[in-house]
């Protein structure tokens, strides 16, 4: 598991089907469901008629973990979900957890939002690492 400015990461030698799989079910295995998948890749196609490699957002979401912080501050609904990415990257596929603590930094002063962001990127360094 690595992390990068805004992510925890870490990448498979499988295919992009299997790697969103993969990914989803570790998802679930922490308490979080996906609420939307984006396929970059065709919405570019679609859109503005460009090629792009394979790239999913997974817009993740631990319900317990989302209220606790829109308890907190129902601002953080600006924030939410946790993007998960999942995308082509040479032979292997690299898989992208933003970091909640970055995410949800701009709130830094809420300590009951700092402390859901602390939970939530526990729970997502995870499942990035169980993904080995």
């Amino acid at each position: 598991m690595m992390t990068t400015d805004i992510g925890i990461h870490t990448t498979l030698k499988t295919s992009f089907e299997q790697a969103i799989q993969k990914t989803t079910d570790a998802l679930k295995i922490e308490g979080f469901g996906v609420l939307t998948q984006i396929d970059v890749k065709t919405t570019l196609k679609e859109k503005i008629n460009v090629d792009f490699r394979r790239y999913v957002i997974l817009g993740a979401c631990n319900p317990t973990l989302a209220h606790r912080a829109l308890s907190a501050n129902p601002d953080v609904g600006l924030l939410l979900p946790c993007n998960v990415t999942v995308q082509e990257a040479g032979d292997e596929m690299l898989i992208t957890a933003v970091d909640p603590l970055l995410m949800l930094g701009v709130l830094e002063e809420d300590p009951a939002v700092q402390a859901v962001a602390v939970e939530a990127r526990t729970k997502l360094e995870r499942v990035i690492s169980s993904l080995k």
